[in-house]
């Protein structure tokens, strides 16, 4: 386990973006120290080099958050295409700095504009954003996320935690009982009103990502207390009838 500080001392991103990835639930620390503090693994970095990729090719954090957490993104297919649009970029930028070359040695008399087309690298982004984010639940979340702040997003955060928070007051009963189904048509709603329709199918989805381990139960853990995530993760899976 890495510290943040250590994280971004060895890639170069800033303490600050790091903590602003883990409000946003872009990048959730793999886990706590018993201090509270932000703790990376190796699957972190894995992810953070991905969103870095995705930085790189200039997608927007919420597209980004969106792909990354479509259930059937691919790492390898998606490093393909990076590589596609990276190479695409790099031969744009040489196009680039060869007419700027030109202009100075002919003082500016080309009038040629072509080296500033960017309708195939723009094609090609555009068919990565179709791939990875052609579900409705894609499209409505990119819907409902445009202009909000990130003040917002973080407080829409906060509130999916308090949720969690809920499930830990009762995670030493039956994830049958009323309470704890109540609970889930809580987040089911929770989630429809403020990111997508959240269907029956996505919802069991989603139940279970929350009980796999990883950063989605840590920090569901964190907020109710440790087992709150299996627990929650049961509990869907009843109310889903599974």
């Amino acid at each position: 386990m890495m510290t943040v500080h250590e994280v971004s001392r060895l890639t170069g991103v800033s303490i600050r973006t790091l903590q602003y990835y883990d409000r946003i639930g872009l990048l959730p620390p793999a886990a706590y120290s018993g201090a509270g503090y932000r703790l990376y693994d190796d699957a972190s970095l894995g992810r953070l080099q991905q969103i870095l990729l995705f930085r790189e090719l200039e997608f927007p954090l919420r597209e980004i958050k969106a792909i990354l957490q479509n259930p059937d993104y691919d790492r390898d297919a998606a490093l393909a295409q990076q590589i596609e649009l990276l190479t695409l970029r790099r031969a744009h930028l040489d196009n680039v700095i060869s007419f700027a070359r030109g202009l100075r040695q002919t003082g500016g008399e080309n009038m040629d504009f072509s080296a500033f087309d960017t309708k195939e690298m723009d094609a090609y982004a555009a068919e990565v954003k179709r791939k990875w984010g052609n579900t409705d639940a894609y499209r409505e979340f990119s819907e409902k996320s445009k202009g909000r702040t990130p003040q917002t997003e973080e407080a829409l955060g906060r509130g999916l935690m308090l949720l969690f928070a809920d499930f830990g007051k009762v995670r030493d009963a039956d994830p049958a009982c009323e309470q704890a189904q109540d609970l889930v048509r809580r987040l089911q709603a929770y989630i429809t009103e403020h990111y997508y329709r959240c269907t029956p199918e996505i919802l069991r989805s989603l139940g279970e990502t929350y009980g796999a381990g990883g950063a989605f139960t840590e920090n569901i853990d964190k907020a109710g207390g440790e087992g709150t995530a299996a627990f929650a993760a049961q509990a869907i899976a009843l109310y889903c009838g599974s």
